[in-house]
């Protein structure tokens, strides 16, 4: 009598069933203007079907301004790979909007979208609610300030009570996405490194810059993630599309909670 093998570990066990693999991206579009200077929101659209992202942070969005045809920039890009959105002006003057969203096909429940402090230009952030298969994963997308102080101000703020720094007692899974205009030297990017993982410096593989984009030389975009998400990769997008449609490079994570 032969004794039966051991079956192999299934992957529908209660433990792999509980994780989930998402891609999340961080790319500021430059108000859909590439660096050939040609206007197109659908190459910006390109670039995300490219990738197959699950949740998306876009900065520098145009919404109905002259300068750029009056379009509304996130609705398209959203209409063309399929997403629901949230959209922050941080600067709203008349019709006129330029800001930042968070794009996703899952569920999204916006908590909270503001202003940030700002002595010169004006900035801000969303935070939304993520349902990914029954559990809450709380996303942050900002664009900072080109003023050191500003930036400083604006992070801190982020991480204080109001924002992040409010849901450090539950520790939920918490993920921040932005430019923020802020090398790994700076005050600015360490004060958020304290708190959260910078996911490509969780990964033993050297880091990439991703601005300006045809010769990239200043790691200004960033994904940061709490302590209960695992990092699997980052790599920062580089190809002839990208070096194009945007003067930043796209920063895509692949994670895991």
């Amino acid at each position: 009598m032969i004794d039966a093998l051991p079956k192999p570990p299934s992957d529908t066990s209660p433990q792999t069933l509980s994780r989930r693999r998402l891609k999340i991206l961080s790319y500021n579009v430059h108000s859909c203007i590439g660096t050939d200077r040609r206007l197109d929101p659908a190459r910006i659209a390109d670039v995300i079907s490219e990738l197959k992202p699950d949740i998306i942070g876009l900065q520098e969005l145009d919404v109905g301004r002259s300068r750029t045809g009056g379009v509304d920039q996130v609705d398209i890009i959203a209409r063309e790979v399929e997403m629901d959105y949230h959209f922050h002006a941080a600067l709203h003057v008349a019709e006129e909007r330029y800001g930042d969203a968070i794009l996703t096909s899952l569920p999204l429940k916006v908590i909270k979208a503001d202003m940030l402090s700002s002595i010169g230009e004006q900035r801000g952030a969303v935070w939304v609610e993520i349902d990914v298969g029954g559990k809450p994963l709380q996303v942050f997308n900002t664009h900072l300030g080109l003023r050191g102080e500003d930036r400083m101000a604006q992070m801190t703020e982020l991480t204080g009570p109001d924002w992040l720094g409010g849901l450090e007692k539950e520790n939920p899974a918490r993920i921040l996405i932005g430019d923020f205009n802020s090398t790994p030297i700076t005050r600015t990017y360490r004060h958020a490194a304290k708190r959260l993982t910078d996911v490509q410096t969780a990964l033993v593989k050297p880091w990439r810059a991703t601005f300006p984009s045809r010769f990239p030389l200043l790691r200004l975009d960033h994904i940061f993630v709490s302590d209960s998400i695992k990092v699997i990769d980052a790599e920062v997008i580089s190809t002839p599309l990208t070096r194009r449609a945007s003067d930043h490079l796209p920063l895509l994570a692949t994670i895991e909670i």
